[in-house]
């Protein structure tokens, strides 16, 4: 019997997460690029609900660009989505007023899709999730707009997370999704969120509450240390996007990796970092790299594909 010969990119043709990487910083370009990667038609005539990042009014990295809302927006108007709503809801100052100091608000009106804050909504506009064997001591309030529309969208940064979270990518993003304020009796979800050992499992249990069909990653600039609203800053100039949230997650745990992170995120194997592990225990994807097929989209990405690789041996 002779030698068999072993595939160095063995890794690419057995994996089923896709993650398509571009290198760049003309934001308009890569979105096209990645975008072009789905099945656009399928937001044909669909409502479809859109995550921001806007957390604080803090400069990109710490929120989203706003050329990134910009060239996702158009992207999907051009495949013929019928209605587009960004759902907000900021964690570290009054929302309005971040989406106003952002350019949010006068953006979306030139764009002509609308802004749902979340703040202040009424009882009726959540829905109550309370999973068994959370760490949610009364389970959450979800907002309603991410269940009834037809598509959810996301669009989410790279940085880490002091207070915390560790690492705030598209899974910790969902905390946007949910109440501070019980609208009836005033309960606190956001205090019991910061103040348990378990925040970051608290993290993954939120993304329980629903599926993304599409997640893109502005990685241009990113925070390696401190974080969310400022930091230490590298510039990857990267765009990333996915569908599975453990997988993206776990990719941009691995950039972080490359750039020198803190000692939480740099710890133990990739997979093992806590948001991470508790939503593979629930199945929101990827179990191991083995699930993730990275594809880069030029040749400069298809270097960083195999840095992003290498972390994951360590």
């Amino acid at each position: 019997m002779g030698d068999i010969e072993v595939n160095p990119h063995w890794w690419e043709s057995i994996m089923v997460s896709e993650v398509f990487l571009i290198k760049g910083e003309n934001r308009k370009n890569a979105i096209a690029s990645l975008l072009a990667q789905y099945k656009l038609d399928q937001f044909k005539g669909k409502q479809v609900a859109f995550k921001t990042n806007y957390n604080s009014a803090d400069p990109f990295p710490a929120q989203t660009h706003p050329a990134t809302v910009k060239f996702i927006v158009k992207e999907l108007q051009t495949a013929g989505a019928k209605e587009i709503i960004i759902g907000e809801r900021s964690g570290m100052a009054n929302t309005q007023d971040v989406l106003v100091q952002s350019g949010v608000i006068e953006l979306a009106k030139k764009l002509k899709i609308d802004v749902q804050i979340f703040n202040d909504l009424p009882f009726a506009g959540w829905i109550h999730i309370d999973l068994e064997g959370s760490h949610w001591n009364r389970g959450f309030l979800f907002a309603r707009l991410y269940i009834d529309a037809d598509i959810v969208v996301q669009t989410c940064c790279l940085k880490t997370h002091r207070f915390g979270g560790h690492f705030t990518m598209s899974l910790k993003n969902a905390v946007g999704m949910i109440a501070r304020y019980h609208p009836q009796d005033g309960y606190d979800f956001m205090n019991e969120l910061h103040g348990s050992p378990h925040q970051r499992e608290m993290i993954a249990e939120i993304n329980t509450a629903y599926e993304p069909t599409l997640i893109v990653m502005d990685a241009v600039k990113a925070f390696v240390k401190g974080g969310p609203a400022g930091g230490e800053e590298v510039t990857p100039n990267l765009f990333l996007a996915a569908k599975d949230r453990i997988a993206l997650d776990a990719v941009g745990v691995a950039l972080l990796r490359h750039y020198g992170t803190t000692k939480e995120v740099d710890r133990g194997p990739i997979f093992e970092q806590a948001q991470l592990a508790r939503a593979i225990e629930l199945g929101l994807g990827a179990t191991s790299l083995r699930d993730i097929k990275l594809v880069p989209l030029d040749d400069d990405a298809e270097a960083v594909a195999e840095d992003i690789v290498a972390q994951f041996a360590k």
